[in-house]
């Protein structure tokens, strides 16, 4: 047995049984490997950034790391966008990256580069295995690394030379290196105290991150809202929402800087259940850098290091809020009256949430057409929201694959803005191989529409001939429908919301990856 081989078993072993990759020559021993371990699913992506946020996709879904195989350096480095978003979602992922033989490192060959200093920006754990007989250990590691609370990226960079030579699998541990918290109970008793008093808790509001916008832990906090009135929001972007009638849905707060201040500026107490002390998406002149008000007080009742649930339920055992019905609550009824005309996107978001199935997947990387569908999603059939947390776009194609991996009894819906949707056009190409039950929907208003916003927003002028160069899509406009169908997946356009309606339906009826472009 070989190091590969050795690294194969270990993998396996740990739970670690999807590889997401794009190989080159130094990593063959390890493609041979895979292709001795009929227990590992191996999904070719024919960008790294598909395998990366493929990676990031399934971990959400799965609750699980898979692994990824890059090729050398530049391999790694084509993959660091979606790495960066999933280290944003704290999603766990196990990076294979090659690396030349030992004894030809210092020939200076044209793929040589410092592998490390490339994966260290966006991983959490990175290391070079020294020996083949090393490799199986370090695997180990990794699986630990990535399998924490929270869940961790960890890059280890394989020598050829590692690969070839004798090794043994051994039995090592992959217990995660990290475990969840218990509850901080004096944290606990102290904001009970602080909720108790009816003018301040309206004066509360608890921001939800991370597991606390799953089902059970939102519900203990609409428990907790409605007790007290305090308020509900969650951060802006997230890793993964159950949302939809039946559940209680938190209002994320708006991408926009003026609207996110808005929406806290009479918030005294601000309460992180798994969430971050919230700031602007970026600097804007004569604009808020942080978002909360001068004179609001932070406390922290759950970092993603404890256990969110086991928290929350600690705070509403205090307040004697068991009893109590959730604040939030959807209970509205099931949308019949669709609209019809053009598309705009607050019809858009009414026609989705009127058609998505139950139980499906939404990946959301619709950018600007997509800021309207926290507020008619509620009225939707229970489904799981996955969000574009670290904002490097060209994400949504590829996490959509590997959602669609995870969980293949379950239609993913993947809404995408047209721009950034070429980023990784060719996740289509990997969803028709694997026949994944993808709908991809593209809102084609053929520009990069949220950079016009921020032209404005950053007090630029109005765009003149070479902004709108940058800017716009257009000469030629991109054939979704031709894209598609070159990558083996079926497309259709349409420019109204009717025609858009009978796609849906179409979709979530047959199984299989398609495409619907709606032209804006």
């Amino acid at each position: 047995m070989n190091g590969s081989e050795a690294m194969v078993q270990t993998l396996l072993a740990g739970d670690v049984d999807v590889c997401f990759a794009n190989p080159g020559t130094s990593e063959m021993h390890f493609v041979s490997a895979l292709d001795r371990a009929p227990g590992m699913r191996c999904v070719l992506g024919l960008f790294e950034g598909v395998a990366s946020g493929a990676a990031d996709g399934y971990y959400r879904m799965a609750e699980k790391p898979a692994a990824t195989l890059l090729h050398l350096g530049p391999g790694l480095g084509n993959a660091l966008a979606n790495i960066h978003n999933a280290k944003r979602a704290y999603s766990g992922m196990v990076n294979i990256v090659g690396q030349h033989a030992w004894d030809h490192i210092h020939n200076n060959a044209p793929l040589n580069s410092d592998v490390e200093a490339v994966a260290r920006p966006m991983s959490n754990w990175v290391k070079t295995t020294m020996s083949a007989a090393a490799a199986p250990l370090d695997t180990a590691e990794a699986i630990s690394q990535a399998r924490s609370t929270p869940g961790r990226i960890a890059t280890l960079v394989l020598p050829a030379n590692c690969a070839w030579e004798p090794s043994d699998p051994g039995h090592y541990s992959t217990a995660p290196a990290q475990t969840a918290a218990a509850p901080l109970n004096d944290t606990v008793i102290a904001l009970a105290r602080l909720l108790s008093d009816r003018k301040t808790a309206e004066a509360t509001t608890l921001l939800l991150g991370g597991r606390a916008l799953r089902a059970r832990e939102a519900t203990l906090a609409g428990k907790i809202a409605a007790h007290t009135g305090c308020k509900l929001a969650s951060e802006p972007r997230n890793p993964r929402m159950e949302r939809g009638r039946g559940r209680v849905n938190v209002t994320p707060l708006p991408f926009p800087v003026d609207g996110a201040v808005a929406m806290l500026k009479d918030t005294k107490h601000l309460v992180l259940v798994g969430s971050a002390p919230p700031v602007a998406f970026f600097a804007y002149p004569n604009k808020p850098r942080m978002i909360k008000q001068p004179d609001c007080e932070v406390h922290t009742l759950a970092t993603l290091t404890h256990d969110i649930e086991a928290s929350l339920q600690a705070l509403v055992d205090a307040l004697g809020a068991q009893n109590t019905a959730p604040a939030q609550l959807s209970t509205g009824p099931i949308i019949t009256d669709l609209p019809t005309g053009a598309p705009v996107p607050e019809h858009i978001g009414t026609v989705i949430a009127a058609l998505l199935p139950e139980n499906a997947i939404m990946v959301d990387e619709a950018v600007t057409t997509g800021r309207q569908f926290a507020k008619v999603t509620p009225q939707a059939a229970p489904h799981d929201c996955i969000d574009i947390t670290g904002g490097a776009i060209g994400w949504g194609m590829s996490a959509a694959v590997g959602a669609a991996v995870a969980c293949p009894d379950r239609k993913v819906f993947a809404f995408l803005g047209d721009g950034s949707a070429m980023y990784t056009v060719q996740g289509l190409w990997s969803m028709a191989r694997e026949n994944l039950d993808v709908t991809v929907v593209i809102f084609a208003n053929r520009s990069y529409k949220i950079l016009r916003g921020e032209l404005a927003n950053m007090g630029g002028p109005e765009a003149g001939e070479n902004a709108r160069r940058m800017l716009d899509l257009d000469r030629p406009y991109l054939d979704w429908v031709s894209i598609a169908r070159g990558h083996g997946v079926p497309g259709v356009q349409v420019n109204t919301l009717e025609g858009f309606a009978d796609a849906l339906r179409i979709a979530a009826k047959e199984k299989g990856p398609r495409l619907i472009e709606l032209v804006m």
